[in-house]
């Protein structure tokens, strides 16, 4: 497993990764990406502020960096930067596969990403993805599962993916929408020649959608390592959008809310990296404070209060328009 890597590492943020969704394309979902980005975002602008988000996460103990073929031109940004960095050899990289970006690099194009989880799909992606990465890509993920996605059981794409891993390559996959803990409780149960499959799970679990835990739990102690990824819930849970009780225990400990957010999703005993979605150096610096964050009963259980219906947040979330 690459995550072993991290087990060696001794700064407090190595449990921290960067994921690259908001800087590998122009347009995204998360709040206040017109403050974040401004009105430039060429490739090669984007491009450079990659990598010096790329720079500071690894000054900073990052060493898991997250992109996705639907992710613009994350691959190519990151292999970009490793290239540049040919000298380090202790980070983890992932990447996913099952959607085509079909925005071109435009902000209010009608479709953003096509989602298919067909082994055509899988052996065209691995292919660009391979092109790019080469052997520094490290975990290969399905893309947003969810239980009616054929990638549960399709087994001429198990084998596929299984010959992967046979390769070195480690097999994962991430989930998204209100029924997470069913995909993953049915991705556990997928087996090749009497073997898991999967040793990864990448999920959304943050302080207003907090219905997988008990599913994540249950991977974590199968084996996987759990990602954990939209901790600040799509911008929701940042400064000036983060509820009241978010950002009064951030003032309280003289830190912005994301902080705070990201620090209770930290503290799971099951959360093996959680992801950093930052667009800004700034946005990273005050993301990676989560590490150092202390949270009383008191503290926790107001946000525990804050916890909203999964389809409920699930629906809000779709509603979030691309900026």
């Amino acid at each position: 497993m690459p995550f072993a890597r991290l087990a060696t590492a001794t700064t407090p943020t190595c449990h921290i990764g960067l994921g690259l969704a908001a800087v590998g394309r122009p347009g995204y979902i998360n709040l206040g990406r017109d403050h974040d980005l401004g009105e430039d975002r060429s490739v090669e602008t984007l491009r450079t502020r990659t990598h010096e988000l790329l720079d500071a996460a690894y000054a900073q103990g990052v060493r898991y960096f997250d992109a996705a073929r639907s992710y613009g031109r994350s691959e190519e940004f990151l292999a970009g930067w490793l290239n540049t960095r040919s000298d380090i050899g202790d980070v983890v990289v992932g990447s996913k596969w099952g959607y085509t970006y079909t925005a071109d690099w435009r902000t209010d194009a009608e479709a953003h990403e096509i989602k298919d989880h067909s082994l055509a799909t899988y052996e065209r992606q691995r292919a660009e993805s391979a092109e790019l990465l080469g052997d520094r890509l490290d975990l290969y993920q399905i893309h947003s599962v969810t239980p009616d996605s054929p990638a549960l059981t399709d087994k001429e794409l198990h084998a596929k993916l299984a010959e992967a891993a046979a390769q070195g390559l480690t097999v994962g996959f991430s989930t998204s929408g209100p029924a997470q803990a069913d995909a993953i409780r049915t991705a556990l149960t997928v087996t090749v020649d009497g073997e898991p499959l999967f040793r990864t799970v990448q999920a959304t679990y943050n302080v207003l959608e907090t219905s997988a835990a008990p599913a994540l739990a249950e991977a974590h102690d199968a084996g996987l390592t759990v990602i954990v990824k939209e901790g600040m819930a799509n911008g929701r849970l940042a400064d000036p959008h983060a509820p009241d009780a978010v950002r009064a225990t951030a003032e309280a400990a003289g830190l912005g809310s994301d902080a705070i957010a990201l620090a209770l999703v930290l503290r799971q005993p099951w959360a093996g990296v959680v992801l950093s979605g930052a667009a800004t150096a700034v946005q990273l610096a005050s993301n990676l404070h989560a590490a150092v964050v202390d949270l009383d009963d008191e503290q926790l259980a107001r946000l525990d209060a804050l916890a909203e219906e999964p389809v409920a947040y699930w629906e809000r979330r779709g509603q979030l328009p691309w900026h």
